[in-house]
């Protein structure tokens, strides 16, 4: 018998009945044909981690509309009945093992490494981001100044994001995660200093959370009721890795009840480690935030792969854990926890990239 039965205990996650409590992280791969189609490799990846009993598998991000969403080479989309058929291979593959499958839907805005749709990119306001882009996805060098987005846009992109949602739904998938972690799109919308907007989806925090706000409802109203409507996010971007929200737990707290009140079917937090304190050198963690003010199931992701950390991260309130380098050295993890095993440390050596499929993986 397991010593960490608290891991291994099913869960109810919106309509979904889950397994055990252990999440396979979203990771960016850039795996997908050049036109976005999913492939069998892909399917062989996902279902493999269901074969290792993955309670529930949220995929590397799809981009969501046609024109400035992608944000690498080989990224996957979720447009078009090309994508929806692609995909199904994944999705069947994955609910043949007993796994349970949701697809990241992700606009990477003005942090986009490459879109052969566009040579421009995108965000709240006019916006050269620090840093640059890497040559593992695209070209490299400087990221572009982006264009800010008039109104009738941000309708207009909230609206793809419904779209690509029901799309998912089509293909079989379980449920969506709004790509609002990291610095993406949505986050530019909520940063400040990205966010130099005037109007209705700028200003006040409350304006700036408008877009994500309005993405969720939207997707919501989209997928049936048995259809998972989630929201990752961090405080950390890419490309300002250090970033905390200026406004500590007052901020978390409009953030999280905010999201709540859209009626997200859950919050899935990012932090380095996520054990460690949200602000300051003591006190709650992102998650416990997202818990005590989201109303709503949490999954926590970030330095858990020893099932002692995972199962104390669910004693602080988390419902669910995510992996992402561990899950690559230990695709069978729960089946280790089951069992008593060692989990094997991450060390690269799993990452073979070849001249077609970039296998290294990085955090969403």
């Amino acid at each position: 018998m397991s010593t960490f039965p608290q891991i291994l205990s099913t869960y109810q996650l919106g309509r979904l009945t889950l397994k055990n409590r252990v999440v396979l992280a979203p990771m960016t791969r850039g795996s997908a044909e050049s036109d976005g189609r999913a492939t069998e490799n892909m399917a062989r990846y996902y279902a493999r981690f269901a074969s290792g009993d993955f309670g529930l598998v949220i995929t590397e991000s799809g981009y969501m509309d046609d024109t400035f969403s992608q944000g690498l080479l080989n990224q996957p989309g979720i447009t078009k009945d090309s994508h929806i058929q692609a995909w199904k291979g994944v999705t069947e593959a994955v609910h043949a093992q007993g796994g349970k499958i949701i697809l990241q839907l992700a606009h990477a805005g003005a942090l986009s490494q490459v879109n052969p749709n566009s040579g421009q990119t995108v965000a709240p306001s006019a916006l050269k981001p620090e840093g640059e882009r890497s040559p593992l996805y695209g070209k490299g060098g400087e990221f572009p100044t982006a264009r800010a987005l008039d109104i009738e846009e941000i309708k207009e992109l909230i609206g793809n994001f419904a779209k690509a949602a029901s799309n998912a739904e089509k293909a079989g998938f379980d449920g969506v995660e709004i790509h609002s972690a990291s610095g993406f799109l949505p986050d530019q919308f909520l940063t400040g200093y990205t966010n130099q907007r005037t109007d209705e989806y700028g200003g006040s925090l409350e304006n700036r959370l408008r877009f994500l706000i309005e993405t969720i409802e939207a997707v919501k109203a989209a997928t049936g009721e048995d259809f998972v409507v989630g929201v990752r996010i961090s405080q950390a971007k890419v490309n300002n890795f250090t970033y905390k929200w200026e406004h500590g737990e007052e901020d978390a707290r409009v953030i999280f009840e905010s999201i709540g009140a859209a009626k997200a079917d859950y919050i899935h937090t990012y932090e380095y480690r996520a054990l460690d304190p949200a602000f300051e050198e003591s006190g709650p963690t992102l998650a416990e935030l997202a818990k005590k003010y989201g109303n709503t199931a949490v999954i926590a992701n970030g330095g858990l792969d020893q099932p002692a950390d995972a199962a104390k991260m669910l004693e602080k309130g988390s419902d669910l854990i995510a992996l992402a380098k561990a899950a690559l050295s230990n695709h069978d993890w729960p089946k280790k926890v089951q069992n008593g095993q060692p989990i094997e440390p991450f060390t690269g050596d799993v990452l073979t990239p070849t001249p077609t499929l970039k296998e290294k993986e990085l955090l969403n």
